[in-house]
């Protein structure tokens, strides 16, 4: 057996270094009364080291709403210096957006102060392997863990968002 990442062994304050992955799909009333339920799903963030888990709902599997419930999170919990997701291709774009803001942020010589902020605040971003969810065992076990005690206080009954 392969040894942990060096982040499991870390001790850090919890929610520093995540793994991430989505809940559901769970239906939720629409606001107009005659429509028909709506998909959302629940983010799941999970502690590497204290194995802490914090929710957040969300609309839609889209790159928008991943970077919505990041910056939620990091209002609620503090920036992490890792974030471990598997290779969803939100995530992929995500982290992508976040590359690509950070280089034109570089590039502009006028920008000092704004450049040194988000070069102190940057969030490094790791993937496990492609096609192989076993590795992220972790987050996968949070999921079955919202889920169960989702189904389990809320049963089939729908929801507002």
């Amino acid at each position: 057996m392969a040894s942990r990442p060096r982040e499991r062994l870390e001790v850090v304050q919890a929610l520093t270094v995540p793994g991430f992955d989505y809940c559901g799909p769970f239906f939720n009333k629409s606001a107009v009364r005659t429509r028909p339920s709506i998909k959302c799903y629940v983010s799941v963030f999970i502690c590497f080291t204290s194995k802490a888990m914090h929710l957040e709902l969300v609309k839609d599997l889209s790159t928008v709403t991943f970077l919505s419930a990041l910056k939620r999170f990091i209002a609620t919990r503090g920036k992490p210096s890792h974030i471990w997701s598997d290779n969803a291709t939100n995530f992929v774009g995500s982290k992508n957006e976040l590359v690509d803001l950070k280089r034109l942020l570089l590039s502009d010589p006028h920008m000092e102060a704004v450049r040194q902020f988000c070069l102190a605040d940057y969030i490094g971003w790791k993937f496990i392997l492609p096609r192989s969810p076993h590795f992220g065992g972790l987050w996968e076990a949070a999921v079955k863990l919202a889920k169960h005690h989702f189904y389990r206080s809320v049963a089939r009954s729908l929801l507002t968002f």
